[in-house]
């Protein structure tokens, strides 16, 4: 399990070049963009072609999930996909199955760089398909049938068939789970992924770089998902995509430039308790479980909410030493883990109880649809709550006034290690929700954001207070 602490992850800094926005794809929604066949007035380069996208997973759950289609029949070899597939390899196929990575790609909490390089007239077979993640060339396969690839071969892609991203029409239930931005077609030209990023000098992190000169061909196209308006738009000037089942709520800000924190996918749960909708939403199936944080903080203030969906909600925060015991989440809630020994704090809804060791603090009761903040000062070891904008305890977090303070140690000695994630706990048969500041799937009525500029939450974060996200944590945390 990968956690975010102090410092950006790959893909996951300010650049000079900002991508503001991506798109969240959801499989329970059969949410997909494509460009009709109908669309696309001539072949183009059927042979010579590149595509590049950032992509940040937001489920694994163990079944082959879509990112990319060219082509309408399963018994035609010009057929291109790609896709994770079950086992969370990265593969390339069409009726062949041409690419298979050793390498699982289950890293919830970061962004990915693909870049996949095809030249069928080269005269060597294994330079007419080449696949690079973060900047670097992907060289150890389970499956390797590049050899197989005739000289002047033409694919699907380019050609006057459908191009789907977010699904395949000959595996119709196999949906994408993730964000998506800088979604990038190049016909005509075998693109070394330089074209697309580089390495920091400074930190070695590979970042995105402007894409806008780059020679775009007759059919390839450049989403970056900045209108809400039309999230199909080619920015490249070609033929607009079709969006199917997504409005302006499913654009998000979360983008390999600026990280946001998500409920952390590999954090264990019961096995019938799934995460949804962009990594910000869990169902619970039975008993009460927890969800926590992608992202990870030793020092500094932050802020996020929560909704508890329907049922009871415990909202709080947990030492990650602690986060992993079978309590947490299989049956107890932030604040209690049926021990009276813990190293977590949660306020539940229907008592409006502040449980710690002591569950001495009176905070306010909460229904499902009420939006609960919380204000985490680090540097201080202080806590707030807010129930639909209204601090508890008359609590200030910009003065630190009447604050949540929590122990040391548990009963037992154990100390927390002060490395804390906030979550929420959910019974069973609700939906509770996060917002990080990168994409909730309730979207803000009236939306606010850090005084940084970031985050879109529905209440303003108290001054001095961020969101959980890679360009605040590499200033302030």
């Amino acid at each position: 399990m990968e956690v975010l602490q102090r410092t950006a992850n790959r893909g996951s800094i300010s650049t000079g070049y900002d991508i503001d926005n991506s798109l969240k794809l959801e499989s329970d929604n059969s949410e997909r963009v494509n460009k009709a066949a109908a669309t696309i007035s001539g072949a183009g380069n059927r042979r010579t072609f590149t595509i590049s996208f950032w992509t940040k997973r937001t489920e694994i759950n163990g079944v082959k999930q879509y990112l990319f289609e060219a082509g309408n029949s399963d018994a035609d070899n010009d057929r291109f996909t790609l896709r994770f597939g079950t086992g969370d390899t990265f593969d390339i196929q069409s009726q062949s199955t041409w690419l298979i990575t050793n390498r699982k790609f289950r890293d919830t909490s970061a962004w990915y760089h693909f870049v996949i390089k095809v030249d069928t007239t080269d005269g060597t077979a294994a330079d007419r398909m080449k696949l690079y993640v973060n900047g670097v060339e992907e060289t150890s396969f389970s499956t390797d049938n590049r050899s197989s690839i005739n000289q002047n071969h033409d694919f699907a892609v380019n050609n006057t068939e459908d191009h789907i991203i977010g699904n395949s029409q000959i595996e119709g239930s196999a949906y994408y789970n993730g964000y998506i931005t800088e979604w990038i077609q190049l016909d005509g030209t075998a693109a070394a992924p330089t074209s697309f990023g580089e390495f920091d000098e400074d930190n070695g992190i590979w970042k995105p770089k402007d894409p806008s000169a780059l020679s775009f061909g007759t059919n390839g196209f450049w989403l970056d998902f900045e209108d809400s308006s039309n999230l199909g738009n080619d920015k490249s000037g070609g033929t607009d995509f079709t969006l199917t089942n997504i409005t302006a709520a499913d654009q998000a800000t979360d983008t390999p430039t600026n990280n946001f924190a998500t409920f952390n996918v590999q954090h264990p749960r019961a096995t019938n308790t799934t995460i949804a909708e962009g990594g910000t939403e869990m169902y619970v199936n039975s008993n009460y479980q927890t969800a926590v944080s992608s992202i990870a903080v030793s020092k500094g203030k932050w802020y996020a909410e929560f909704i508890a969906g329907g049922g009871n909600a415990m909202v709080g925060f947990v030492d990650v030493t602690e986060w992993t015991i079978p309590q947490l989440h299989n049956g107890y809630w932030l604040g209690y883990d049926g021990t009276g020994n813990t190293l977590s704090v949660g306020m539940k809804g229907s008592d409006g109880v502040i449980y710690n060791e002591s569950n001495s603090a009176t905070g306010a009761t909460f229904g499902n649809a009420d939006v609960i903040s919380v204000a985490l000062d680090m540097d201080n070891r202080k806590a707030y709550f807010a129930v639909n904008g209204t601090w508890v305890n008359s609590g200030n977090p910009a003065t630190a006034a009447n604050p949540i303070l929590w122990y040391t140690q548990r009963a037992d000695g154990t100390p927390w290690t002060d490395v804390i994630t906030m979550g929420i706990t959910g019974n069973s048969n609700t939906y509770p929700r996060c917002n990080f500041g990168g994409y909730s799937s309730v979207v803000p009525s009236s939306p606010q954001s850090d005084s940084s500029g970031y985050g879109t939450f529905e209440y303003a974060p108290p001054s001095g207070f961020y969101a959980l996200c890679s360009r605040n944590l590499s200033e302030l945390g």
